[in-house]
């Protein structure tokens, strides 16, 4: 198959362990790995890929963002087709008919962009809005927040261009009258039998379909038969919309668009309970709101576990479970207004209170909580792992509130646990939950609780699933909701048009049971050594790995700092979601059996930057740096190292060897023996090397401590000389220096040489590593100041690894320093908050280190810059590219560029020639003086320093 798919498809075949594997899941429970992979280049190659897998029986899976929650883009043995990578164009926008023409793999948030000129939007629109595709949403008929007002995806299509398995071609769409279908139906060849059978199947069941299909807002489980009815306008688009990719493949549509209102406003609600909240909803909807969203307050403890408390929620009135009820209108008045209405019913409910936003600021931030909920749910506040399975259940909203009682109960008596939270005002629930996986009785506890779950569900009028439609996880549920002739007549429609079983089989038609093919029930079959402490996963890589539930927020351009190397190179196993599968996988043993020594698990690693921008981006907190490092370690252990690890990892070492010369060493890097010395040293041959000054940071603190001695009685603080300070940039930590004296303070260093070890622990040479830490420490104890000094760090890489990666390296040991160390800002800020500043009103353009946007936070920054007043820029979050020793290595410039041209360069383009270039970072400076067309970033120190300088 790879050889014949190979030989006549312009686009890319996959079929090697690492492309199966990254494929083997989606953001559901199940793990099934296919046969290969391909990423069609056009419609021809998908064309010719579907006859060569029919021609080999081999089954089919059409897959956007891989986001499906119930397992409906993963198939055992099939070929995945991946439409995102080369077929998500927005073809064509009709602002007259509002309409839109889109490619399969096209994401949603390229729609709404293209549309938005019109004032027009898609009305459907999931959490995972800026990854998920429209190929998926109409397989799977998302909804979203909207829905209220604009329905699912199956009331926004409008046509669609369709391949089926045997390689027939058609649209459909639109209500028919009967002569349309007499028409359809004379047609020759497959088309015309196919409207004949689907004409003929559904005359003869128009009682049976009108009887047995449950009227409903929600309803996504099973196929939407009653959209074949007269009274429906016989729709076959409608009717295929939620079939997942079982029926046909989506070669096109064409969408409706609706008005976008040019302002919104949101009413927040708050109750005593998600009951309360449930309860109050009917009443509140003939008010005509946008989204009527419910939030209860332990998924505000799930996401204070996760990290920092966002500034957003101090916008939350009092209560135990908020509605988010948003308004809109044309003008900033009207949505006002309408919220005021909508404000003032809430509150005649006594025990409401309510909150109205208009800011949209604010409201962005308040409904980024709600939108994080699948990622932050994985982990509820506890700390256990909750899972999906029964997330997205749907009932009449007017019975939501008995239902979520009556669920709660049913929680109880297995002792299991999950936070609701999702759409009340369609009645649909989301709902992750700690199922035992792991446990021998688990698989049991699953199963029992799902079934009862279904029929509680049915029981108030339900459906199984009210958004993410059935898959592997529901479908064998679907006759407790369905009588036997709706699921026999389900089984028929497929075979009209799939009759040979092609397209993604074991979905809603003859499905594999629902604690089949579990990812998290088999152990590994091997324990794999590990240096580590994994302290918040309880010492396990196999529970860390597993952060990752799939939401690819990694894949979505604009989600911060990560991915970089994904967003660069477009490849699956590029992101921190395709890397965590891998992992996992190594860790599982088959379909990656060498553990350590994988050569597919170092390959996806070797352009991870270590940036660590999933560690604060991904909303389950992936630390995809720290996996790096143990696995480098643990794959290099008593092997031959790549030759960027002997010169770049141990950098500071031939830093220290080289600054005893300068002269000479800048004379030889600058010689014909340059290009030797980079190719010795696994160094890009494009990279300049950096010059080194002729006297380091240590010398001239030396001399200058000498003939200016601190004042008597200045508060000592300790300034940490990293290596790149001290050694190729001693400006910045002599400006820190003049800055602090400047303010009274008396700046003190260690006794001896100090390094943080980055280099070392980047590389995987962890040993190496905790030895500096520990010289380090020694070197620290020797100041002569007290064990409460406050420690400044000017590198923010450097700073970020005594805060975080020292602890991890050394425990309690290392635990005091983390806690006293400051960014230069974040000194200032605590402890000069009072201090006369200069002031400097320039222009300014800011570059914010990976490892400061992740780890160590910017906020100290923007006030210490407002001290200043500075009209300065932030560049929206992106990694320079160089990342410390990644840049320079061999193999990695292509990338290191593409990375510094998706935010950096432009941003330093459109910003002005007179304004200041800010950048804390040594990385970032290196990086804009070699790629920024001879730019010079400052420190924010030099900054500083440079107008004190200027004003005396």
């Amino acid at each position: 198959m790879a050889r014949e798919l190979a030989a006549v498809l312009r686009g890319e075949v996959r079929f090697g362990a690492a492309e199966r594997t990254v494929y083997s899941q989606d953001a559901s429970n199940y793990r099934q790995l296919p046969l290969g992979v391909v990423k069609p280049a056009d419609l021809d190659d998908v064309r010719t890929a579907l006859a060569l897998c029919r021609a080999h029986r081999v089954p089919v899976v059409a897959r956007g963002a891989g986001t499906s929650i119930g397992g409906q883009a993963i198939g055992p043995g099939a070929v995945v087709l991946d439409f995102r990578r080369h077929l998500g164009a927005v073809l064509e926008i009709d602002p007259g008919a509002r309409t839109a023409r889109v490619q399969p793999g096209t994401v949603l948030d390229d729609l709404q962009r293209a549309a938005r000129p019109y004032g027009l939007r898609f009305g459907p629109d999931p959490s995972t809005h800026s990854r998920c595709t429209l190929g998926g949403m109409i397989g799977n008929d998302s909804c979203g927040s909207h829905s209220l007002a604009w329905g699912r995806t199956a009331d926004n299509v409008e046509r669609l261009e369709l391949l089926l398995a045997d390689g027939t071609e058609l649209t459909v769409g639109g209500r028919l009258t009967p002569v349309e279908r007499a028409a359809l139906a004379a047609l020759p060849g497959r088309v015309g039998q196919l409207h004949t059978g689907l004409q003929e199947f559904t005359d003869r069941n128009l009682a049976a379909i009108r009887q047995g299909m449950p009227r409903l807002p929600r309803r996504t489980s099973g196929y939407p038969l009653d959209a074949l009815l007269p009274e429906q306008g016989h729709d076959l688009a409608r009717a295929l919309t939620g079939t997942e990719g079982t029926c046909a493949l989506l070669l096109g549509a064409t969408v409706r668009l609706v008005e976008d209102p040019p302002a919104r406003a949101l009413v927040v609600a708050g109750y005593p309970d998600e009951g309360a909240a449930a309860d109050a909803v009917p009443a509140l909807l003939p008010y005509g709101p946008l989204t009527a969203e419910g939030m209860a307050a332990d998924l505000i403890a799930a996401l204070l576990a996760a990290g920092p408390r966002p500034p957003a929620l101090d916008r939350l009135p009092a209560g135990e479970c908020w509605l988010f009820l948003e308004t809109g209108g044309d003008t900033p008045l009207a949505a006002y207004q309408a919220a005021r209405r909508l404000a003032d019913a809430v509150k005649r409910e006594r025990s409401a209170t309510v909150a109205l936003v208009t800011d949209p600021v604010e409201q962005r931030q308040l409904w980024a909580v709600r939108e994080a909920g699948a990622g932050i749910v994985t982990r509820l506040p506890g700390g256990g792992e909750a899972w999906p399975g029964w997330e997205d259940s749907a009932v009449p909203p007017e019975r939501l509130g008995d239902y979520l009682r009556a669920l709660r109960a049913l929680l109880r008596r297995h002792s299991l646990h999950g936070v609701p939270y999702g759409h009340f005002g369609d009645g649909c629930v989301h709902l992750r939950i700690d199922f035992p996986l792991d446990e021998p009785q688990g698989v049991l506890v699953f199963r029992e609780f799902l079934e009862q779950a279904a029929d509680l569900a049915v029981s108030y009028g339900g459906s199984l699933s009210g958004e993410h439609g059935d898959g592997q996880a529901r479908s064998e549920l679907l006759p407790r909701m369905y009588p036997p002739e709706i699921i026999g007549l389900f089984g028929e429609f497929k075979r009209i048009w799939d009759p040979e079983n092609l397209l993604n089989p074991g979905a809603l038609v003859d499905p594999r049971p629902l604690d089949a093919d579990l990812r998290f029930v088999t152990a590994p079959r091997r324990t794999l050594p590990l240096a580590l402490p994994y302290e918040q996963d309880g010492g396990s890589l196999v529970k860390a790995v597993h952060r990752c539930v799939g939401v690819a927020k990694c894949v979505a351009p604009g989600s911060g700092v990560m991915c970089p190397s994904y967003l660069a190179t477009g490849e699956e196993r590029h992101s921190t979601r395709g890397r965590a599968r891998l992992l996992a996988e190594m860790l599982r043993g088959d379909a990656i059996p060498d553990g350590w020594r994988s050569e597919e698990v170092r390959e996806a690693l070797d352009l991870c930057l270590s940036c660590k921008g999933c560690a604060s981006d991904c909303p389950v907190h992936v630390d995809m740096a720290t996996y790096k490092s143990e696995f480098l370690y643990q794959h290099y252990r008593r092997r031959p190292r790549p030759l960027a690890h002997y010169s770049m990892g141990w950098l500071p070492l031939w830093l220290r060897a080289a600054s005893l010369a300068p002269g000479a060493a800048n004379t030889l890097a600058r010689s014909r023996a340059g290009g030797l010395l980079k190719r010795l040293g696994g160094i890009d041959r494009r990279r300049v090397l950096p010059v080194l000054p002729p006297e380091t940071f240590t010398a001239w603190y030396r001399r200058h401590r000498a003939t200016h001695p601190a004042p008597a009685g200045a508060r000592p603080v300790l300034l940490w000389p990293d290596t790149f300070s001290d050694r190729l940039q001693p400006s910045v930590p002599r400006s820190a220096v003049e800055v602090l004296e400047h303010l009274g303070f008396d700046v003190r260093l260690p006794s001896g040489p100090v390094c943080c070890g980055l280099t070392w622990y980047s590389t995987g040479q962890l040993g190496t590593a905790r030895r500096v830490l520990r010289r380090s420490l020694r070197a620290l104890d020797g100041a002569g100041v007290q064990a409460d000094t406050p420690v400044i760090g000017l590198d923010p890489s450097c700073t970020a690894t005594l805060r975080e990666e020292l602890p991890r390296l050394l425990g309690a040991e290392g635990r005091p320093l983390a806690d006293r160390t400051r960014t230069f800002a974040e000194f200032l800020d605590e402890f000069a908050p009072d201090a006369p500043l200069p002031r400097i009103p320039l222009d300014a353009v800011t570059q914010t280190h990976c490892h400061q946007h992740a780890v160590l936070g910017s906020a100290a920054d923007r006030r210490l810059e407002a001290r200043l007043g500075l009209n300065n820029r932030v560049l929206e979050a992106g990694c320079c590219g160089l990342a410390g020793n990644f840049g320079f290595e061999r193999g990695h410039f292509e990338v290191s560029e593409a990375i510094a041209e998706r935010v950096l360069l432009p941003g330093l383009r459109a910003a002005g020639p007179q304004a200041v270039v800010l950048a804390d970072g040594f990385s970032c400076r290196t990086q804009i003086a070699q790629l920024a067309d001879g730019r010079r970033a400052l420190h924010l120190a030099e900054l500083i320093a440079r107008e004190l300088r200027d004003q005396s």
